[in-house]
């Protein structure tokens, strides 16, 4: 019998790769596709009468609004905006008010005062460094991303091999059509639709495979925990399947005892540290 308490003190308070705190290459491409229209802007850079800059540039190249909205940080076209005398919605793809009303954007947002002031030098640069606060967003996708990198490289380890004795991100029906295997237990008798992480197919079982990493607490932790300890039960009532869940991170510690509750009904829970142990090694 494993113990709850010692199993739960191994988990990591991170896993980030090289490359989880900034995707520069996605900052590079989302700052290159709008370089033309930034280089153009550039022209306001310390302009004597950046109003009437800003009339003629938007007037001769009118493509230069769609990049106003990523200068204030703001990825979609349309922004609101709450004033005492009027409710703005922006559009900059589509523009919707005059240009007056854009020169009042450019002016309340300090947008004119940055760039009037020589606050910066280039607004390619400029919007590189807003991408790159911005990307710090995309952690949370990354943590979960790098733990199903990091099962799958233990996968590997083990000696399966992707596309034969392994699959990444199988439906139930697509495990059911390949190996014939009646999953209705848990697909309400092919009402609903699961996407297992990965699975692995072994002489003698199937095994559906979920991953997750949590660093954070929060109330989708309790929630995962109930429905994974339903689809074990689930699952246990399946002959030649079995359901695996490789969870981590310290972010449980604040859902401890519904993590505990579905580990004492489920066989084959494990860390990042059963993993490091060989336990994909084990399986039959």
């Amino acid at each position: 019998m494993r113990d709850f308490n010692e199993w739960i003190s191994n988990f990591k308070d991170s896993i980030a790769t090289w490359k989880y705190y900034t995707d520069f290459e996605k900052v590079y491409r989302n700052t290159d596709k709008i370089k033309d229209e930034l280089n153009i802007l550039n022209g306001l850079i310390g302009a004597d009468d950046i109003e009437s800059e800003f009339r003629r540039i938007v007037n001769k190249f009118p493509a230069v609004l769609n990049v106003i909205p990523i200068l204030i940080a703001k990825r979609e076209n349309e922004i609101k905006i709450t004033d005492v005398d009027r409710n703005y919605i922006f559009n900059f793809k589509n523009p919707n008010y005059s240009i007056d009303d854009y020169v009042k954007f450019m002016d309340k947002t300090g947008l004119f005062d940055l760039l009037q002031n020589h606050m910066i030098h280039s607004l390619v640069d400029y919007v590189m460094g807003v991408e790159t606060g911005m990307d710090t967003n995309g952690r949370k996708n990354r943590t979960g991303d790098a733990m199903e990198d990091l099962v799958e490289g233990f996968i590997r380890k083990a000696g399966y091999v992707r596309n034969k004795t392994y699959f990444k991100e199988m439906y139930i029906h697509q495990i059911t059509d390949k190996w014939g295997i009646d999953l209705s237990a848990i697909s309400n008798n092919g009402k609903a639709e699961k996407r297992f992480d990965f699975v692995i197919k072994t002489q003698k079982m199937i095994y559906g495979i979920e991953t997750n990493f949590y660093t954070g607490g929060g109330s989708k932790l309790n929630e995962t925990a109930r429905s994974y300890k339903t689809l074990a039960l689930e699952t246990d009532t399946i002959d030649g399947f079995t359901f695996v869940w490789f969870t981590d991170g310290q972010g449980w510690y604040s859902a401890k005892h519904n993590l505990e509750e579905t580990f004492d009904v489920m066989e084959n829970i494990y860390n990042i540290n059963d993993m490091e142990n060989g336990v994909i090694d084990s399986l039959e």
